[in-house]
């Protein structure tokens, strides 16, 4: 795997026609400038040395630094026998570029490349001047123009790395933005099928419970009493009516993600009266106690709170086997605080042993930032569920 901000692989045939056409490009230009100064081009002369330069940048990119030795040992080879005058640097200045644009992890190209050629330059001064019989003027103008298309080199193809590297460290950025984008959507769609999950089983668990109480209740007293058959039947149909919306809204979530629902599910804290009446029957008698401003709360937490107060009482009618449940809701001193306590068995789930009922409580309230516990009431027997729900600048 490549380190941030290295350049990606180059695909291998355009480098090798890279590679082709530099190597021929190097022996035409050192013909080219032999035949210029009025050197030799036959085979004492200057054609090795252009076949030879041309030759090892056929492999410049696997061995950058050998290929630039090689090729200046060849030149001052050259150079100090008499078998061209092509000049210094500029015959290598392929060699030199290639090198001083490597920027592969543990081989440094550019400080090679500059130390190579001021090496270069140095030893060139000294054959001239003592060899050559050049005066320092003479040096001065000549190498210093050889100097100066070193500096050039070695400008440009550091400009190149830097761009490589820049063009390496945006793709990286984009391809980082783009996998932090697809893990906070997946995150995001995480949340919603847990989110959907809870609410599914408040939904469907609690509407079975409450219309089973309610056909229950029906069948005792259809004979003696039919219109209080009938009044739990309406209840029973009201209750599925309100399933029945509440799905919807949650299948319209489920087709058209971030879309707002065609309907808002009736649940909240001024709906807990209504879900204690329903809930409420000749085997269990629910006490609601509230306080505070409760059409005030804040719809997610309102919405949590119904919810706690729904899966608490489903539990207790289909576990517990109590005969009286109360119900608090608290609202002030910036936070909503609901307990829900019966006097029935110690069956119902813990949090240790938290089924879905449990743990989407404890997942709703914990989300808000809240407190949630659930477990035995004490001595007496009994079950108790607690949440505070945190709900800043609140007051009551």
């Amino acid at each position: 795997m490549d380190r941030p901000g290295t350049p990606a692989p180059a695909d291998p045939r355009a480098v090798r026609l890279v590679d082709r056409l530099l190597a021929v490009g190097t022996a035409v230009a050192v013909l080219a400038g032999t035949a210029r100064l009025g050197g030799r081009l036959d085979i004492a002369g200057a054609l090795p040395l252009a076949l030879w330069l041309g030759l090892l940048l056929l492999v410049r990119c696997r061995w950058p630094l050998a290929v630039l030795l090689l090729s200046v040992q060849a030149v001052v080879v050259f150079r100090t026998s008499g078998l061209t005058d092509a000049g210094w640097v500029w015959p290598v200045s392929a060699a030199y570029a290639t090198l001083a644009a490597d920027d592969r992890p543990g081989r440094p190209g550019l400080p090679w490349a500059a130390g190579v050629g001021l090496a270069e330059l140095a030893f060139a001064a000294t054959w001239d001047t003592t060899a050559g019989g050049a005066t320092p003027r003479e040096v001065l103008g000549s190498l210093g123009v050889e100097a100066l298309w070193l500096a050039v080199l070695l400008a440009a193809a550091t400009a190149y790395r830097n761009r490589l590297r820049w063009r390496a460290e945006l793709d990286e950025r984009l391809l980082r933005a783009a996998r932090e984008r697809d893990l906070e959507a997946d995150r995001r769609i995480a949340e919603a099928h847990l989110e959907i999950a809870r609410e599914l089983h408040d939904v469907v668990g609690h509407t079975l419970t409450v219309v089973g109480i309610q056909l229950r209740v029906a069948a005792e007293v259809l004979d003696d009493s039919p219109e209080e058959a009938r009044a739990a039947l309406a209840t029973a149909q009201q209750v599925r009516t309100e399933a029945v919306r509440d799905l919807r809204a949650l299948v319209h979530v489920l087709r058209a993600p971030g879309g707002a629902a065609p309907e808002d599910p009736v649940a909240g804290v001024p709906h807990v009266t209504a879900l204690v009446d329903r809930m409420r029957s000749a085997e269990l008698d629910i006490r609601l106690e509230t306080s505070g401003d409760v059409t005030a709360v804040p719809a997610p937490v309102s919405l949590a709170v119904h919810r706690i107060v729904q899966e608490a009482l489903t539990n207790t009618v289909r576990h517990a086997g109590a005969s009286r449940a109360d119900v608090s809701v608290r609202c002030g001193r910036e936070r909503v605080e609901v307990r829900v306590t019966d006097d029935g068995r110690n069956t119902a789930e813990t949090s240790e042993t938290a089924g879905h009922g449990v743990r989407g409580m404890d997942e709703r309230v914990r989300a808000l930032g809240g407190d949630f516990s659930a477990g035995p009431r004490g001595e007496g027997g009994g079950w108790v569920v607690r949440a505070a729900i945190p709900v800043p600048g609140f007051r009551s």
